[in-house]
C-alpha cells in the first residue's frame, strides 16, 4: 500500500463534512487504496437495499437502484450478517448480474464491507469492485483486508454522521419555511379588479432582478406586495430584510444598512454586518424611501451602480448580491423637483413602478378583508365567530378608509373588544363614523393637499409664498398637533403617514411639546 493512501483516506473523512460530497469521497478513497475503478454504497431502506452512491464506469446505471431484501444479493448478505464478503462476479449466485447486462465494463471480483454505527449495528454496505481480467488488482491478503476493514469501520461511522447531518439540514430547511410562513404577514386578500391588476404586475416583476418602487397611500400594503414579489422570484429561498428609512435617526440608518467596523464610532465595540450584506442573495426592502436623507442617498446610488458597499470605518469595499425594492407614500416627482430626493437615484429605483390602490377604490374587497381580520383576531376561547350586520357592512363599505387597510385592522381589534354581542351593528360604528363622516373628503399621501383652485382655475398661493419648505412643513405639523391636542397618533392619521414617520419629522424639525 502506498504510504500516501491512508493519508488520502483520513483527509476524505476529516475534511469538511459535506453531506453531499462525503459518500463519493469515501468511495474514491477506498477504490484508490485497492487500485480499482468501481465502487458503490448501499443503505437499507425498509424492505430494500438502495444504492445511494456509485463511482466508476456505468455508475449512472447503478446509483438509485433498489434490490429487494427478499432476493439473494451480496449486499444483502453482508448487511444481514455484518461480515465482510468476497465474491466472484458471475459465479456467486448472490451476484445481481442482470444489472450488468448493458455494462461496457463488467465486474470480475467484488469485495463488500458492512457499514456500522458506533453501537455496531449495520445500516448498509460498501462494495469495492475489480473489473480487471481475473480480478487481479484487489489485494486480498489478510493484513491488508484487516487494515481496510478498520478504515471502513471509521468511514462508516463518519458516513452515518454525514447522513444525519444531511437529514438535519433538510429538516431545518422545512422548519425554516414553516417559521417564515408563521412569522410572515398574512397573505394579500382581495379579488377586486384593481388588486388583481397589481398582483399580475407583481408576478411579472418577480421574473427579474430590476429595482421596484412601490407607491401608494399609507396602509395600502406596500410591504406585503414587496414580500409577494420576493416570494415569487428566484431569490425566494434567500433572506427578505426590511428597513423603514424614516423610523430611525440618519446616522443610525446608515450603519443599519451598510454595517460598521469595530471602533468606527463611539460605542462600536465590535464589527456589525449591515442589511445589504446580511441579505446576500436575497432582497432588501427600503420602506419610506422618500424620507431618506440626501447624504445617504448618494451612497445608495453607489450600491445600485456597483453592487458594492463600504461599512462605516472600513477602507475596503465588499461585493453584495441583492435585489432592492423600495416604497413610499410621497409624491416622488415633486420631491425630486423640490430637491429633497436625488433625480438619478429616483430613476435607478423606479425602474419598475407599482402603484398600490387605496382601499376606497377596492370596495369589493372590503367585506373579504373584514371577514379575514375578524377571523384572524377573533379566535378567543369560549367565544363564537363575530358577524357584521348587513346595515353595518353597508356603512363600512361606503366609508372612505383614509387609513386604508391598517385603519381597518385597528378598527376590527377595537370592535372585537367593545362589541358586547356576536354581531356588529351600525351603533357600534359611531366612533368611526364620527371621526370621518360618510362621504367626507379626506387628505393623505397620494391625494393633493396643495392650495385649492379658485373657480377661474388659478391657485390661491398668497398665504404660502412667505414660507420656506421647512417652515411650511413645521407649520403644517404644528397645526395638526394643535388640532388633535397633541395626540400624535391622531395627527399622523390626519397627515396620512405612519406614526413613526410623523415622529421622525418632528425630531428633524425640533418640534417638542411645550
Amino acid at each position: 500500500m502506498s504510504q500516501n493512501l491512508p493519508l488520502v483516506f483520513i483527509q476524505s473523512l476529516f475534511e469538511k463534512l459535506d453531506p453531499d460530497r462525503f459518500p463519493a469521497r469515501f468511495l474514491e478513497a477506498l477504490t484508490q487504496i485497492q487500485n480499482v475503478q468501481r465502487g458503490s454504497m448501499w443503505i437499507r431502506r425498509g424492505d430494500s437495499y438502495v444504492c445511494t452512491e456509485s463511482i466508476g464506469p456505468d455508475n449512472d446505471k447503478v446509483k438509485g437502484l433498489a434490490v429487494s431484501a427478499n432476493r439473494p444479493s451480496i449486499v444483502g448478505s453482508v448487511i444481514e450478517t455484518g461480515k465482510m464478503k468476497i465474491a466472484e462476479a458471475g459465479k456467486d449466485p448472490r451476484h445481481f448480474k442482470e444489472v450488468e447486462t448493458d455494462f461496457d465494463v463488467k465486474s470480475t471480483l467484488i469485495l463488500c464491507f458492512p457499514l456500522k454505527l458506533k453501537d455496531g449495528s449495520v445500516y448498509g454496505a460498501v462494495q469495492i469492485i475489480d473489473t480487471s481480467a481475473g480480478g487481479k488488482r484487489l489485494n486480498l491478503s489478510a493484513d491488508y483486508l484487516e487494515l481496510m476493514e478498520g478504515f471502513v469501520t471509521a468511514g462508516g461511522i463518519a458516513l452515518s454522521a454525514s447522513l444525519v447531518l444531511k437529514e438535519h439540514q433538510r429538516q431545518n430547511v422545512e422548519l425554516k419555511k414553516i417559521l417564515e410562513e408563521v412569522r410572515s404577514p398574512p397573505g394579500i386578500v382581495g379579488r377586486s379588479k384593481a388588486l388583481q391588476t397589481v398582483l399580475r404586475t407583481a408576478e411579472t416583476y418577480a421574473g427579474n432582478d430590476f429595482p421596484v418602487m412601490i407607491t401608494g397611500e399609507s396602509g395600502t400594503g406596500k410591504e406585503l406586495i414587496a414580500r409577494e414579489i420576493h416570494r415569487l422570484g428566484a431569490r425566494r429561498d434567500r433572506p427578505f430584510l426590511a428597513q423603514n428609512c424614516s423610523a430611525i435617526p440618519d446616522t443610525l440608518l446608515e450603519s443599519e444598512l451598510f454595517g460598521y467596523r469595530k471602533g468606527a464610532f463611539t460605542g462600536a465595540a465590535r464589527d456589525k454586518i449591515g442589511l445589504f450584506e446580511a441579505a446576500q442573495g436575497g432582497t432588501v426592502f427600503l420602506d419610506e424611501i422618500g424620507d431618506m436623507p440626501l447624504g445617504l442617498q448618494a451612497k445608495i446610488l453607489h450600491v445600485l451602480q456597483s453592487n458594492e458597499i463600504k461599512p462605516l470605518g472600513s477602507t475596503e469595499f465588499r461585493r453584495v448580491d441583492m435585489r432592492i425594492l423600495s416604497a413610499t407614500n410621497r409624491n416622488m416627482p415633486r420631491c425630486v423637483e423640490s430637491g429633497l430626493f436625488r433625480e438619478d437615484l429616483y430613476f435607478r429605483l423606479n425602474v419598475l413602478p407599482l402603484v398600490m390602490p387605496p382601499l376606497r377604490s377596492r370596495k369589493d374587497d372590503i367585506p373579504l378583508l373584514l371577514a379575514h381580520f375578524l377571523s384572524r383576531f377573533g379566535r378567543e376561547p369560549g367565544r363564537g365567530p363575530m358577524k357584521i350586520s348587513p346595515e353595518a357592512m353597508g356603512r363600512l363599505t361606503e366609508y372612505p378608509w383614509p387609513g386604508n387597510i391598517r385603519e381597518m385592522e385597528n378598527l376590527v381589534k377595537y370592535l372585537l373588544t367593545v362589541t358586547l354581542g356576536d354581531t356588529i351593528l351600525p351603533a357600534d360604528l359611531t366612533t368611526l363614523l364620527d371621526r370621518a363622516p360618510e362621504g367626507a373628503p379626506t387628505t393623505g399621501p397620494g391625494r393633493d393637499s396643495s392650495p385649492q383652485e379658485e373657480p377661474n382655475g388659478s391657485r390661491n398661493t398668497d398665504s404660502l409664498a412667505g414660507y420656506s419648505w421647512e417652515g411650511l412643513e413645521r407649520e403644517y405639523i404644528q397645526s395638526l398637533l394643535d388640532t388633535t391636542k397633541w395626540n400624535i397618533a391622531a395627527a399622523s392619521r390626519k397627515a396620512g403617514v405612519k406614526r413613526s414617520t410623523f415622529n421622525a419629522r418632528m425630531r428633524r424639525l425640533g418640534i417638542r411639546k411645550g
